[in-house]
This record gives C-alpha cells, structure tokens and sequence, in this order.
C-alpha cells in the first residue's frame, strides 16, 4: 500500500509541474485576415460585443478562463470582456510556479509605474524622478507557487518588488488585473512602500 501512495505521488508530478498559470500570454490563431476576434460582455457567443482583437494579434494577455476553461478574461479599454480561448494559442513556457513575464505595473495615490524590459526596471512616478534599475535576482517563493520576486539595484538605490497571483484593482476603471505587487523603493529618504497591480502587455 505504501509503494502504491509513493507511485501514485510521482505519478503526478508531472501533472503538477506542467500545471497552466494564469494570467497568461496569448496571440490570435485561426482567424481570417479579413475578420476580428470578438470580445464578448459574458462566456456566452450571443452576449454583446464590447470590443475586438485584431487576427494577427499578439502577447495578449488572458486574465483567468471561465469555468469550463473555453473562454477568456482579456482586457478592452478600460473595462473588460471574454474571447474563445479556441481562437487564442497560448505561448509556451506559462506553467504554474514559472515566473510571470511581467511587463508592467503601477498604483494610484500616489501614481506611480515600473516597466520591465529586459533586465532593467524603470520606475516613474508623479512625485519622483525616474530611475532605472538592473535587475540582478527574480523568481518564485520557496515553497510557493502563487508568489515571486524582482530585485533590482541602481545608484540610488534599489527596489524589491513583490508579485502574487490574485485578483486586483487599480481602483480606477473596470479592468482587470491577476496580479498584485508590493514595491519597495529606496531613497534618499529612506524605504517606499507602495501597492498595485500587474500586467503582462503593455
């Protein structure tokens, strides 16, 4: 019985590591150059069209699926809607525990942003100077699969943010958000410490 739980347990590893994460990067497939991929108010093919991708889009960033995994959550202006996940392919390398390709984030109260290109975190804001950063360490929380880190050094100072997967508001519009950041900012006045959300496009 024992060998029985140990290999049911290996068993599913694989299952485990190669477990979809969300959100996730997505481009349009199997759509005629001639037409768009509507974004839907509702999972539902009759509900209203509040917007639409164009058929070559790419780096779409899909919040979270519907129930039954056959829709999307993608953002449109500044609200929200779904797409058929059957004309979307995901891009490879998004399993759950992976670190997210974050490309932007940013809060209100004060405002404030960072982008993330490459290995540099650029960080802007209303009350402050830009500042660039190299980041020098990322990846996932020991023991976790829903949490990860950015640490970045400058010669202000540096900045460590970190990231979790769970729904998020930026308290200003309806869209939508599947990760949430807390940054770290040093200065010439010692630690910042600001919220927000994160997105995987621009």
């Amino acid at each position: 019985m024992r060998l029985l739980a140990v290999l049911l347990c290996l068993w599913a590893l694989p299952v485990l590591a190669t477990q979809e994460a969300w959100p996730a990067l997505y481009d349009v497939s199997g759509v005629a150059a001639d037409d768009v991929l509507n974004i839907r108010q509702a999972p539902d093919a009759s509900a209203p069209i509040v917007g639409s991708l164009q058929p070559d889009a790419e780096n779409i960033e899909v919040i979270r699926p519907d129930d039954h995994h056959s829709w999307g959550l993608v953002n449109t202006g500044e609200g929200s809607g779904w797409v058929s996940l059957s004309y979307l392919t995901r891009l490879p390398g998004q399993w759950d525990g992976a670190m997210p390709p974050v490309a932007r984030c940013g809060g209100t109260e004060p405002f404030w942003s960072f982008d993330v290109t490459g290995e540099t975190l650029s960080y802007d804001a209303l009350a402050d100077s830009p500042r660039n950063f190299r980041i020098t360490q990322s990846g996932a929380a020991q023991g976790r699969r829903d949490s990860f880190h950015l640490i970045g050094e400058g010669p202000q100072g540096a900045a460590i943010a970190t990231l979790s997967t769970r729904a998020c508001s930026d308290g200003m519009s309806d869209r939508a958000y599947g990760l949430a950041v807390d940054l770290l900012l040093q200065g010439k006045d010692g630690w910042q410490h600001q919220t927000g959300c994160c997105s995987l496009s621009r």
